[in-house]
């Protein structure tokens, strides 16, 4: 089947684009609220775009009352956010913090999770996350006629857990893929799982 974006409503290209780019990482992202609580919401647009300097985005929507969101809110207001990866066994309450709130209510209190000091950063990290980004807002574009917020951050502190992380025979840190047992983004409301993982060498 051949499908025409351009006859199909934004809705439509949504679920169309979210069922076929899959696997998704997804970004569980912590930002300040106002009152200095945290706001906690997951956004499976999400990607690495450079090394020099270690820049990640996330792409960030709207409210179903077409307000923006917490996240962006809070972004752009402090500048610092915290991007986790849940492993499969936080779906579920990852899945929970999609839920749209009044500004500044802290999904962090209907959620049985805690967080502990970010080591060198000004906001903490969740305990339950096997990786945590600590980032500073970089840059923030807004794309298409919804205004749609690309979020660039900037890398400051990476978290891994030391039981994810080897050493190989370089004497460089590798990280444990399976360890991490990292949730994916599928459709509708699908989530994959870390399966078998592939080693194939690059070409020199």
């Amino acid at each position: 089947m051949d499908i025409d974006f351009k006859s199909l409503p934004p809705s439509d290209v949504y679920h169309c684009l979210t069922q076929t780019l899959i696997p998704r990482p997804v970004a569980w992202v912590l930002t300040e609220n106002p009152a200095g609580d945290y706001n906690l919401a997951p956004f499976s647009y999400f990607t690495a775009v450079s090394s020099d300097p270690p820049l990640v985005m996330i792409s960030v929507g709207k409210k179903p009352d077409s307000s923006f969101k917490d996240t962006r809110v809070n972004i752009e207001a402090r500048g610092h956010f915290v991007i986790h990866q849940a492993h499969s066994g936080l779906a579920a309450p990852m899945t929970e913090t999609a839920r749209a709130l009044e500004h500044g209510d802290s999904e962090l209190d209907r959620i049985e999770l805690t967080t502990t000091p970010f080591a060198g950063f000004s906001l903490p990290r969740l305990v339950q996350c096997r990786v945590a980004m600590a980032c500073r807002l970089f840059e923030l574009k807004e794309v298409g006629t919804n205004r749609q917020a690309l979020v660039f951050g900037e890398v400051q502190h990476l978290y891994v857990d030391d039981k994810a992380l080897i050493e190989d025979k370089k004497g460089r840190l590798k990280v444990d893929a399976a360890m991490l047992d990292p949730v994916g983004r599928l459709g509708a409301n699908e989530y994959s799982k870390m399966g078998e993982v592939l080693t194939i060498p690059r070409p020199s």
